[in-house]
């Protein structure tokens, strides 16, 4: 399936076909990257001029310094960081709206690598915002930015004694001894997840989602002060071609299908029940271009998800029987501190404001994935060296 915007590619000089009349410019930090790419595609499909503002950091582009092919003569490229004000002061100068997908994204990094998160992540959020309110951006009417399940810590659950519920973080004592479970805070007893709305408390386990839910705020809040429409969108665990294969730190989905087609051992942390919400690329595109259209207002943060959640046992078994069950599967009990048991998206403000509807099936987007990746070299296994840097600094317990 392509995205909605290829549908427009036919070559020649109506690269991209028009769909709408009307436009914005629209400026992505980050844009260079997964998501970004995505996205360029599918608004320039929509008629919007679109520039990208990125550092091609080597971590998340593997050594890649230029757009996707199909993009170069489509989308006006400036090299630079989000933190580093001449560089954004000159995105932002002629930018209509602003979609803010720039971050540093691994969450266990993210426990030791804390100055370099919060450079990117809250410095370049708290950067756009002391331009946009010292006039660098005129033009500006809305503003977009990528938010994070992790904000939720380990979400909602239902108790049979107090009803919904927000467990507490885990404790490292419970997951050593195999009680892998949150509790009920209330009573101790064991409840069960659901469907985690955006009234949820933010309780985030690890320092990537302190980052975010400080940038989400940041945003929503100057949105409502300067009355400029802004959306934080709190994607689930995003997948699908075009996705990192090199990066360690973070898409379990890219690390275990490495490990499948090199036929190595995939090993699995906790009991192999830890679940989570994958969601496709396509349908977090499509949700993030809705907040762009004219008649969305306000000031929301919104999730975006798959209204499904799969165990990451079955994602392993999937991925190793994709690529012929060469690889054994090891359940390890093993844990990373941070990390949450469950996740899974409440959708029903995404289908309201945006009217959202998540479109691809897990096992047809991981198959898309899957035969994505096999058009790719398979990369140097960096995987092993995140899991002892982990190990080195106490936060990978075995």
């Amino acid at each position: 399936m392509l995205l909605p915007s290829m549908r427009g590619f036919r070559g020649g000089k109506n690269h991209f076909r028009i769909l709408y009349t009307e436009h914005m410019k629209v400026l992505i930090t980050g844009g260079a990257g997964f998501i970004g790419t995505h996205l360029s595609r599918y608004l320039l499909g929509l008629g919007h001029n679109v520039t990208v503002l990125d550092n091609f950091s080597p971590q998340i582009h593997s050594g890649r310094t230029e757009l996707a092919d199909d993009l170069k003569s489509h989308v006006r490229l400036l090299r630079g960081d989000v933190a580093d004000p001449s560089s954004m002061a000159l995105a932002l100068e002629q930018a209509e709206c602003v979609i803010h997908l720039a971050a540093e994204t691994g969450t266990g990094q993210s426990m030791y690598e804390v100055a370099r998160y919060e450079r990117t992540n809250l410095g370049g959020t708290a950067l756009l915002y002391d331009l946009i309110t010292k006039s660098k951006a005129p033009r500006l009417e809305r503003v977009v930015v990528a938010s994070s399940r992790a904000i939720y810590g380990e979400g909602a659950y239902h108790c049979p004694e107090h009803g919904l519920v927000y467990p507490l973080p885990r404790c490292s004592a419970d997951k050593k001894a195999g009680h892998f479970d949150p509790v009920c805070p209330h009573c101790g007893m064991a409840c069960e997840t659901v469907p985690t709305p955006e009234s949820a408390p933010l309780r985030p386990t690890s320092f990537y989602g302190l980052t975010k839910q400080v940038e989400e705020q940041t945003v929503l809040l100057f949105g409502n002060v300067l009355g400029i429409p802004s959306f934080a969108l709190r994607y689930q665990n995003v997948y699908g071609p075009g996705q990192s294969l090199n990066n360690p730190y973070t898409g379990i989905l890219a690390i275990f299908s490495n490990l499948a087609r090199a036929g190595q051992p995939i090993h699995i942390f906790e009991d192999g029940q830890e679940s989570r919400d994958f969601v496709y690329v396509e349908d977090v595109v499509r949700a993030t271009a809705a907040c762009i259209r004219p008649e969305i207002k306000g000031c929301e943060a919104v999730n975006v998800g798959s209204n499904n959640r799969t165990s990451v046992l079955t994602v392993a078994n999937e991925i190793n029987r994709f690529f012929g069950n060469h690889s054994a599967v090891n359940v390890t009990g093993a844990f990373r501190e941070g990390d949450i048991r469950h996740g899974m998206a409440d959708l029903n403000r995404s289908r309201n404001l945006l009217k959202y509807e998540p479109s691809w099936k897990f096992t047809d987007g991981l198959h898309s994935f899957l035969t994505w990746t096999i058009e790719n070299e398979l990369p140097e296994n960096l995987y092993e060296k995140s899991l002892d840097e982990m190990k080195q600094r106490g936060l990978l317990r075995e």
